[in-house]
């Protein structure tokens, strides 16, 4: 028989990387066992000449995402930060509104009560939601049971909140409202630290990119692993019958090993035959939370024209017929290859999955010639895109979502060892779960449970808090006073009566803006 190792890694993303890099660290012999020709996973880099370097996959890191940040350090890789120095754009309805921050303004007195009340009711309930543990919340079933949609129509009450909130979950977790568990989507946002820190480039979530591209980080660990990662084996069998753990990969080669970690999307292990077969909750589990649906778009461009127009390249576009929501400046931190990078997400993605590349191109652009009123934007030099939901071995992107009644019924299971099988994988997170940083995490803490299992450390070291990165510290998302106390917009109409409401709302709307109270 072939040797034995003490832990066969199933994908080598981030997260299989990760946990590799421990063990092997620990003195532990290790294979790391691919699907593609390729490590990342749901990160990738191309390199090319028209655009030197750009990410098709996951790329962005900000402050609290010490894991990700801990290991680019060690790697050498540094980041940059995302221009959003100018005013961004939200263009609804056919016109465009210019502000600077993180969300779109408004003067409109009952719209600002709406947005705040927005923000502060997901973290207030997200409040309740153990991170480990969500379904043991005191609202769990009832919030599991009810979609984002529904919660968007209970919360929020003007039309301008309620497209704009169907836009954040579009944008955050590229599914649709209707197809999500406002209990998962809560405990999701509280996860990356709450609403604000979410969203937000500047002191948030799309603070940075690393130089070079996010590849290297994967491409860097697998330098350091060797020969023990190797690519071009999709896993097909996994047999824990005997003493030892059999795994087969699609070249009919078998590993022998003590340990199986899967780093793989929960939904991929149903690619893999197993003996004996998965426990029912598990084999369900997998078959329920699908993968979001999203293809990354980067439009290249002879200059930075919406710089000298005063934009930062920032842009919501909410038009049921725009193919992308949100961009961001995506040009490199020297200036060159200026470009707009542009997610076309979920119900969108779908529907223009059977256009070409060069319609989708088009359309896109016309759309950023609407937004920043200039025909330069319908002229780029070259575009790259990368539809995620073609790639048979991610399955979407960003991450697998719970629709209503899952996470209840299935999701305790979801870190749960099955036998000697442990799990990895972003989705298996307690922080920044659907990230770079949610991939580190769960990498390290599932090698750490395997380590904990051999007596190599004890229980209470598998959990180990991470220090705060010295070089990108993270600034608090403090609620003022005034957003803490303001009443709902419905709450205040009821509150003084429509008859006295244009008045006393014009003005709290103008003094909460102008004290910089309200973040909208």
């Amino acid at each position: 028989m072939s040797s034995v190792y003490d832990v066969i890694v199933v994908g080598g993303g981030i997260s299989g990387l990760s946990a590799a890099k421990l063990l092997v660290e620990s003195g532990l012999t290790v294979v790391v066992l691919e699907a593609r020709d390729r490590v990342g996973g749901r990160i990738h880099t191309i390199r090319n000449k028209e655009v030197q370097y750009v990410d098709v996959g996951g790329a962005y890191v900000g402050p609290t995402q010490n894991r990700i940040l801990r290991v680019a350090k060690e790697l050498g890789i540094k980041t940059y930060k995302v221009n959003v120095t100018q005013r961004a754009i939200h263009h609804v309805r056919g016109k465009t509104n210019a502000f600077y921050g993180a969300f779109p303004l408004s003067w409109n007195p009952l719209v600002i009560l709406d947005f705040n009340n927005l923000w502060r009711t997901i973290d207030d309930w997200g409040e309740e939601i153990p991170v480990d543990a969500p379904w043991k919340a005191p609202h769990a079933n009832e919030w599991d049971k009810m979609t984002m949609k529904e919660f968007i129509d209970k919360v929020c009450w003007t039309k301008t909140v309620k497209r704009f909130a169907q836009l954040y979950v579009n944008v955050n977790v590229t599914s649709e409202t209707q197809h999500v568990s406002t209990l998962w989507f809560l405990w999701y946002t509280k996860l990356c630290g709450g609403s604000q820190r979410m969203f937000s480039v500047e002191n948030g979530g799309q603070e940075r990119k690393f130089i070079g591209g996010a590849g290297q980080i994967s491409e860097k660990l697998m330098e350091q692993l060797q020969d023990r990662v190797k690519l071009q084996r999709p896993v097909v069998r996994l047999d824990q019958s005997g003493e030892n753990v059999i795994v087969e990969a699609l070249n009919h080669e078998v590993y022998h090993g003590k340990y199986v970690i899967s780093a793989i999307p929960p939904c991929l292990t149903m690619k893999i035959h197993f003996n004996p077969e998965l426990p029912p909750v598990r084999n369900q589990l997998i078959q329920k939370i699908p993968m979001g649906s999203v293809i990354k778009c980067m439009m290249y461009y002879k200059e930075p024209f919406w710089r000298k127009l005063d934009y930062s390249g920032a842009m919501f576009i909410d038009d049921e017929n725009a193919p992308v929501e949100i961009a961001l400046d995506d040009t490199k931190p020297d200036g060159s290859c200026p470009a707009i990078m542009g997610f076309i997400l979920s119900r969108r993605a779908s529907a223009l999955t059977n256009l070409t590349k060069e319609e989708r191109k088009r359309r896109i652009c016309e759309y950023y010639a609407k937004a920043m009123g200039t025909k330069e934007a319908l002229h780029p030099v070259h575009y790259e895109e990368k539809n995620w939901c073609e790639e048979q071995y991610s399955g979407g992107c960003y991450t697998a979502y719970f629709p209503p009644g899952i996470m209840t019924q299935y999701g305790s299971v979801i870190r749960q060892p099955v036998g000697k099988l442990y799990f990895a994988g972003t989705e298996t997170a307690t922080q920044w779960s659907g990230y770079m940083e949610g991939a580190v995490q769960a990498g390290e803490r599932a090698a750490r449970e395997i380590m904990c299992k051999m007596g190599l450390i004890s229980e209470n070291e598998i959990w180990l808090p991470e220090p705060e990165s010295v070089d990108i510290p993270a600034l608090p998302f403090n609620r003022s006073f005034l957003e803490r106390i303001l009443p709902s917009a419905q709450g205040f109409v009821r509150c003084i009566g429509y008859s006295t409401f244009f008045a006393s709302a014009t003005a709290l709307g103008f003094l909460a803006y102008k004290k910089g109270f309200i973040r909208v």
